[in-house]
């Protein structure tokens, strides 16, 4: 595993972490432990009872809501902008959802009780915290309102920006499968999705990869959600900013 605070994995790659004060960021340093993120691993599972709080750096993690047939659907994504574990710290101690990592990378966790003591001093963090909520919650009924909807071509357009916004490259490892699962359609509704978008030259798909080529079209291409989500989250929490290092 890296150092857990190299320059090639740094706790300020998290849009959150990044965005506190010099107090608080150092106050939590100590405490965040850098952990791998592969693909596929869930972070919780639905009804689990929380004993950390992640802030992922280079990797991607889904929320997925599971119905009772083993059915399931992505209700938002979270990457570097973001936090896994909001229950904790507004009243809950479980979640009804799933936590899957879909694209693989690292993050940072931190335990929960810790968290709770930083939010209860009702500073910084609590502000931030609670505006990033917000985001969320934007996210997840948009997500709702997409899937109602927007055609399939659509929703895999949005879901393809949200993820290039949170990863620094512009190339995904997902297959077709796993998507259909996160967007809860039809494998081969994604196929032929997939298709046009290779078709128009806006997409590169081969063996469980996608590259983007055109991102500009891509947006042209989505609905109004990707922008809804996008908007309201540039609002509500810091601008991105290059890692500083320690």
């Amino acid at each position: 595993m890296p150092s857990p605070h190299s320059p090639r994995q740094n706790p300020r790659q998290n849009r959150l972490l990044a965005a506190l004060p010099a107090a608080e960021f150092e106050r939590l340093l100590p405490q965040l432990e850098l952990v791998p993120m592969p693909l596929g691993e869930a972070l919780y599972e639905s009804g689990s009872r929380l004993h950390h709080v992640y802030f992922p750096t280079s990797s991607i993690v889904s929320l997925l809501y599971v119905m009772e047939d083993g059915a399931s659907a992505e209700i938002a994504v979270v990457g570097n902008d973001g936090i896994l574990g909001i229950a904790l710290f507004m009243g809950g101690e479980t979640t009804p959802s799933r936590a899957v990592v879909q694209s693989a990378g690292y993050g940072y966790r931190l335990k929960a009780h810790l968290l709770k003591q930083e939010f209860s001093r009702a500073g910084p963090v609590l502000n931030l915290l609670l505006r990033y909520t917000q985001a969320l919650i934007t996210q997840m009924a948009q997500t709702a309102v997409c899937n109602r909807h927007h055609s399939v071509e659509q929703q895999l357009c949005r879901w393809l920006l949200l993820s290039l916004d949170r990863l620094q490259s512009n190339k995904l490892i997902m297959t077709q499968e796993l998507i259909a699962n996160m967007l809860g359609v039809r494998r081969e509704g994604v196929t032929e999705a997939a298709g046009r978008l290779q078709h128009a030259g806006l997409i590169r798909y081969s063996r469980g990869r996608i590259e983007v080529l055109d991102r500009r079209a891509l947006e042209a291409q989505a609905c109004e959600c990707y922008a809804v989500v996008k908007r309201e989250s540039d609002r509500l929490l810091p601008a991105r900013a290059a890692t500083r290092a320690r």
